[in-house]
């Protein structure tokens, strides 16, 4: 298959979609790069620009927000194809703003093969891309904490609801919500580090400069 230029990169932290994503596309004989958060992917363009970028949102070290904002802000990068996945930020406000970045599509979990690999082929197959402008800095630092604050007000409510959940279990389902608690609770964090670095930034806007 004419791929035209470098490999496909599929950035995402959690190891089975990873798989799953990386199987599908090199059966299909697209050659693959992988990255399991955007810092690594980063590093891994820098040495071999890649085709079109296939990332997750919610990850840790980079998200993917940050990860294409630093895409997007690069002369060398910033007209890469990249399609958005997701399953946590999927409401039209995270929709829109994953948009406004300059992906070119954005796709929620969990995905339907066909219609990925079908979506795959004609960003490959087109023209290049009319992008939208890049977000200054300030611009998307405030949309980006927008989008964590309301993601963390979810994952709040998800893990009140999952620890009330498992005081009323029969034994036999206790370890699987168990582990989804513990993915909450991960999620959580990485989330509540974002928006402290995120405020940090902000703050150093409003901090008159002497």
């Amino acid at each position: 298959m004419n791929i035209p230029y470098g490999p496909l990169l599929v950035v995402e932290d959690t190891p089975n979609i990873l798989e799953l994503l990386s199987v599908a596309l090199r059966f299909k004989g697209y050659p693959v790069e992988t990255a399991k958060n955007g810092k690594e992917a980063l590093e891994k363009i820098a040495n071999e620009r890649p085709a079109l970028i296939i990332t997750d949102i919610l990850m840790p070290v980079m998200d993917g927000y940050a990860f294409v904002q630093a895409l997007r802000t690069n002369v060398k990068t910033h007209n890469i194809p990249i399609i958005f996945l997701s399953a946590t930020y999927v409401t039209p406000k995270d929709k829109e703003f994953a948009l406004s970045l300059g992906a070119s599509r954005f796709m929620e979990k969990p995905i339907d093969t066909e219609d990925f690999l079908l979506t795959i082929a004609e960003l490959l197959t087109q023209g290049p891309a009319t992008l939208p402008r890049p977000l200054g800095e300030q611009e998307f630092y405030t949309g980006y904490r927008e989008r964590l604050e309301n993601k963390l007000r979810h994952k709040n409510s998800q893990i009140t609801r999952t620890e009330r959940l498992l005081k009323t279990l029969p034994e036999d389902q206790i370890p699987t919500f168990e582990q989804l608690l513990e993915q909450a609770n991960r999620d959580r964090n990485n989330i509540r580090s974002d928006i402290e670095q995120i405020y940090k930034i902000l703050n150093a806007y409003d901090t008159p400069q002497s």
